[in-house]
């Protein structure tokens, strides 16, 4: 495929064979923003470990102090109370057996988060096969099966991520948004980094963080230097 004349003179910018300091791969990241809307700031990690071994997953949340400029639909299935505390947080769907119904009879998915309480989970059960794909299924470790519900929707609202392994022992985050400028997205880097260097799992071996790059939306992946 032929690349574009824009993408061109953006990965001119970057030279592939260096390793950038992060504040400096941050400005580089945000230079080559050259599209007309506010391009996302991305984090890609590679992992020196095996997540076919279960001791040696990595996975967590992490409220980013500041946010990740993405507006968030959330969904929570819960009844009476719960279901009333959900609507008055702020929840953008709020339902139980109805909505699993409507996932289930029109594969409906205009959200991006699901929260549930524990006793709705064999409710929700039935449409795992639907969400567990989608990175949609809620779950005990990322918060979002959980009684508090008004807490759960008030974390992810204000930049909650949650981060995990992929096939490949990759993670993949959003730091923010190109808008946010060096300092905040820089805060954000500093937050999930300590998270994700604070979960190395004790049964890995060898160097942990293998390759560390920052990128926008439709922009080159800047390498980092991880030990800055």
């Amino acid at each position: 495929m032929a690349i574009s004349k824009r993408m061109k003179e953006v990965k001119a910018q970057v030279d592939s064979s260096k390793l950038y300091e992060v504040k400096e791969a941050i400005d580089l990241a945000i230079s080559t923003a050259k599209t007309k809307f506010d391009e996302s700031v991305e984090l890609h990690l590679k992992l020196g470990v095996d997540g076919r071994n279960a001791d040696q997953q990595v996975r967590g949340v992490v409220v980013l102090p500041n946010g990740t400029g993405k507006k968030v639909k959330v969904l929570v299935i819960a009844k009476g109370d719960k279901a009333d505390e959900a609507e008055k947080a702020g929840a953008d769907f709020v339902g139980a057996e109805e909505i699993v119904a409507k996932i289930q009879g029109e594969n409906w998915l205009d959200f991006d988060v699901c929260i549930t309480t524990p006793d709705m989970m064999g409710v929700v059960g039935r449409i795992a096969r639907v969400l567990g794909p989608k990175g949609l299924m809620p779950n005990p470790k990322s918060g979002t099966v959980t009684t508090d519900v008004v807490k759960a929707i008030n974390d992810v609202k204000a930049g909650k991520v949650e981060y995990r392994l992929d096939k490949f022992n990759n993670i993949h985050v959003i730091l923010g948004k190109v808008s946010f400028g060096t300092e905040k997205i820089a805060e954000n880097y500093e937050t999930i980094m300590s998270a994700i260097l604070k979960a190395k799992p004790a049964a890995a071996k060898g160097q942990y963080l293998k390759n560390v790059s920052i990128c926008t939306s439709m922009g080159p992946g800047i390498k980092v230097n991880a030990r800055s």
